[in-house]
């Protein structure tokens, strides 16, 4: 199955939304905002994602601009900025099994369905 970190309020994560249900798969939506998820999620989500943790960050981010912008961070130092602002996670991210994808764009999410 797969999962889909969304936010509703993002046009490029509703379109991917959509374009799981077109190929009529079910997903466990996870809004992250509400939701956020753990210090561990983001770890194992990184990994299947191929990514390093400042490449996930939303640097247009109005706390990114403020609080991290041209600044130094260890990766786990990013993680942790994830989990206290979920806002910075860039969005959204597809989830199965072991293979991830961000959905920028939305079509990216075809290689996992």
């Amino acid at each position: 199955m797969l999962k889909i970190y969304h936010n509703s309020r993002c046009s490029k994560s509703r379109q991917t939304l959509d374009l799981i249900n077109q190929a009529g798969q079910e997903a466990e939506v996870v809004e992250y905002l509400k939701t956020p998820p753990t210090a561990d999620e983001l770890r194992v989500i990184l990994q299947k994602l191929n990514m390093k943790p400042e490449q996930l960050l939303r640097k247009g981010e109005t706390v990114y601009k403020d609080k991290y912008k041209g600044k130094e961070f260890t990766d786990e130092e990013w993680i942790q900025a994830m989990v206290e602002h979920p806002v910075l996670i860039e969005r959204p991210i597809v989830v199965k099994d072991n293979k991830a994808v961000l959905g920028r764009p939305p079509e990216n999410v075809l290689d996992l369905l």
